[in-house]
């Protein structure tokens, strides 16, 4: 593993496409399982929670993405995909399947240990 900051491998490292497809992934499952969740108390908190989707999609640092609408620390954008990994696999548990909820927390783990050169990085950013 190399010990460069994250933003030094360049988008079209290996190492940071395999974590950007797991968080990906991560959080597609996340924010299925926070509709799915919502959805069983009424189906409108359902779609208000699929629309806070764009929360991760707006609300980005510097440096980490392209661009960024509304550009927000490196522990802001820590704290919104923490949040989303968080409440996705809670959801997951009290929604789905205990099989489909082990393969969402699973995918979790494994994202966040793939994301840990960049968080370090996203630390730094203030």
């Amino acid at each position: 593993m190399t010990t460069a900051p994250v933003h030094d491998l360049g988008a079209a490292s290996p190492k940071r496409r395999r974590a950007a497809a797991l968080r990906f992934l991560t959080e597609i499952g996340a924010w299925a399982a926070i509709g799915t969740a919502a959805a069983h108390v009424h189906l409108a908190l359902g779609i208000a929670a699929v629309v806070a989707i764009a929360i991760p999609a707006v609300f980005a640092t510097p440096g980490d993405k392209p661009t960024a609408a509304v550009p927000v620390p490196g522990p802001a954008t820590i704290l919104i995909l923490a949040a989303t990994m968080a409440a996705g696999v809670a959801a997951a548990w009290a929604a789905w399947p205990w099989w489909a909820a082990a393969l969402l927390s699973a995918l979790a783990l494994a994202s966040l240990w793939a994301e840990l050169p960049r968080w370090r990085w996203l630390l730094t950013v203030r």
